[in-house]
């Protein structure tokens, strides 16, 4: 009778804790979707430190012209090597994998300066973040150039 009750009390934390989970999950896919559009401002308005809080220290950023990390990604915005003036989002899409980890893809067309050449490119961007310390990271931030211009 004991192993029941216990198996019973079990299966019911088991069911309240996914629900709780299920009823978080909206609010968080709202709270990274506004997060990635705060990143696109900062990067707008060159805000190298902000954008240095929310990269996480071992974050990669693939680009048409390569992949690098943190530091560089932080110094190229900050220079103005790279200037994303402006990103025009078409299209948001954001899957939860776990409480700690969320993916979002933006659709977007990007006016960026790149050295002294003002660029637009169709892309679709790959955004991964992860919790932690009860922030939220961006772990990586991959750009893939879309074939049709918008």
């Amino acid at each position: 009778m004991i192993k029941i009750k216990t198996t019973i009390i079990g299966l019911f934390l088991v069911f309240i804790t996914g629900q709780v989970a299920l009823a978080q999950s909206p609010d968080i896919k709202q709270e990274i979707k506004e997060l990635s559009e705060q990143k696109w401002q900062w990067m707008a308005d060159k805000n190298a430190d902000s954008l240095a809080v929310l990269f996480h220290d071992k974050a990669k950023f693939v680009h048409m012209g390569g992949t690098w990390g943190k530091d560089r990604e932080v110094d190229i915005i900050r220079s103005g090597r790279i200037h994303y003036k402006k990103a025009d989002i078409h299209e948001v899409m954001v899957e939860m994998l776990n409480e700690g980890t969320v993916i979002l893809w933006n659709r977007i067309t990007l006016l960026a300066v790149v050295g002294s050449n003002e660029v637009t490119n169709p892309f679709m961007v790959t955004e991964v973040y992860v919790k932690e310390n009860n922030d939220w990271k961006l772990a990586d931030l991959t750009f893939s150039k879309l074939l049709i211009r918008e």
